[in-house]
């Protein structure tokens, strides 16, 4: 069952229901999803998968629902929070393929930052992405978030290195942004 934690137009974010294992377990066996995050040389499994959710459920990770299927879609999450510098580290994922491309993790992220900032009083939220994602990388700067270095050649896919780009957004520049939410 989900439950509307934060609601968006398209999605709305639920806290993380550990009877989803299975579906995140195919999900992120599948080489095209996880190319593009750090899983991507994991061995997952059901039983794993369930006790990660079991733990994710706990700190503040959510699933990301469609509105209108109530359909499993990804997650997203804040981790690496540090309370006494207003800072965290954001990490998104659309699992099911259909939904790519269409805004939903655009969406989810807004979400997740707008909670970030009002209910956990943060002032900077960084990220990083792979240099070959310019799918996400696009969405990150439509929502405000500014490159602010890279790691150089820190990923190795295949034969082939890639930049880590690192970014991050402020408080003040996201509700400049979306005036109507602050």
């Amino acid at each position: 069952m989900y439950f509307m934690k934060m609601t968006g137009k398209k999605c709305f974010l639920s806290p993380i229901d550990e009877n989803d294992a299975e579906k995140f377990t195919e999900w992120l066996n599948d080489p095209e999803v996880t190319r593009y995050i750090f899983l991507y040389s994991s061995v997952i499994n059901t039983t794993n998968e369930k006790e990660l959710l079991a733990k994710l459920s706990r700190e503040h990770h959510y699933s990301i629902i469609d509105m209108e299927s109530k359909s499993l879609i990804g997650n997203c999450g804040l981790h690496r929070i540090d309370h006494l510098n207003q800072t965290a580290e954001a990490g998104i994922f659309i699992g099911n393929k259909d939904y790519w491309n269409k805004g939903y993790g655009t969406e989810a992220l807004q979400l997740l930052l707008d909670y970030g900032f009002k209910a956990l009083n943060l002032h900077n939220i960084n990220l990083g992405v792979y240099s070959f994602n310019e799918r996400a990388i696009r969405s990150y700067e439509k929502i405000g978030f500014q490159t602010i270095g890279k790691k150089r050649e820190a990923l190795l896919r295949g034969k082939t290195r890639h930049d880590i780009v690192l970014m991050d957004i402020l408080f003040d520049e996201f509700y400049e942004r979306y005036k109507n939410n602050s």
